[in-house]
C-alpha cells in the first residue's frame, strides 16, 4: 500500500524527500470520522487535511488510527492494526483500480506525471509517451503498445476538446495547481494516459 502511494509521488514529483518529523494527514474523505470516532476533545478524534509538503510525504508518516485506518491505504491491504500480522493480505479488487483512478492523490499524480511527460520527454508525442512508460514501468514499450497509448492520447485530445469543462474538472483536483505553461486540453489529456500508466499492472505488480 505504502510503496504504491509513494511510487505515485515520486513519479509525479510530488514526493517530499525530507526525514522525519510528525505524522501528516493527507487526502481522505471528508467526515470519514463522523458517527465512527468518538468526538472528544483529546488528540486523535478528528482528521484535519494537512496543506502543502504534508500532502506530499512518504506514507510512512500518514497519521494512523487503529480504528479507522487510511481508507486509501487498507484498500491496498494494509492492516488495521487490530491485531499482529505476520504477513499482509494480498488482494487484487475493482475497488483498487477505482482508488487510482479517482483518488485525489492519485489523480494529482497523474496530472502531474503528464507535465513531466509534456516537459521532460521530448518533442512528440511518441517520445513523450515512451519516457512516461519506461519511467513508470521500468522497460521501453513496444510497438504495439506505444500505438495503444497514442490512440488513447488522441482519444482524449478529442474528448477534451468538446468537454473543456471535463479537462479543468481533471486538473483541478488536488491542493497543487497546474501550471499555465500548457493548454488545459492538452495536459489533460496527457494526465489521462499518465493516469493509465499508473494503474498498469506492471506497475502495480512486483513479479
Amino acid at each position: 500500500a505504502e510503496m504504491i502511494r509513494d511510487q505515485a509521488l515520486a513519479a509525479s514529483g510530488l514526493l517530499a524527500p525530507r526525514l522525519g518529523g510528525p505524522p501528516v494527514f493527507p487526502y481522505q474523505p471528508v467526515d470519514l470520522y463522523k458517527g465512527i470516532v468518538v468526538q472528544t476533545g483529546y488528540p486523535g478524534t478528528a482528521y484535519t487535511q494537512s496543506t502543502g509538503e504534508g500532502l506530499y510525504r512518504r506514507s510512512l508518516y500518514t497519521f494512523w488510527k487503529r480504528t479507522v485506518p487510511h481508507p486509501t491505504l487498507s484498500t491496498f491491504d494494509s492492516p488495521d492494526r487490530e491485531f499482529c500480522a505476520a504477513r499482509r493480505s494480498v488482494t487484487n479488487t475493482p475497488l483498487q483500480a477505482l482508488v487510482l483512478m479517482n483518488d485525489p492523490t492519485f489523480l494529482e499524480a497523474a496530472r502531474e506525471l503528464g507535465v513531466r511527460m509534456l516537459e521532460e520527454g521530448g518533442d512528440t508525442d511518441l517520445s513523450r509517451l515512451a519516457w512516461g512508460f519506461e519511467l513508470t514501468a521500468a522497460r521501453k514499450p513496444d510497438d504495439g503498445e506505444l500505438a495503444k497509448l497514442l490512440a488513447l492520447l488522441e482519444a482524449q485530445r478529442s474528448e477534451f476538446s468538446a468537454n473543456p469543462a471535463a479537462a479543468k474538472g481533471l486538473l483541478h483536483v488536488g491542493e497543487s495547481k497546474p501550471g499555465a505553461s500548457h493548454a488545459e486540453r492538452e495536459l489533460a489529456a496527457y494526465a489521462s494516459v499518465a493516469s493509465l500508466l499508473l494503474n498498469l499492472d506492471e506497475v502495480l505488480t512486483r513479479n
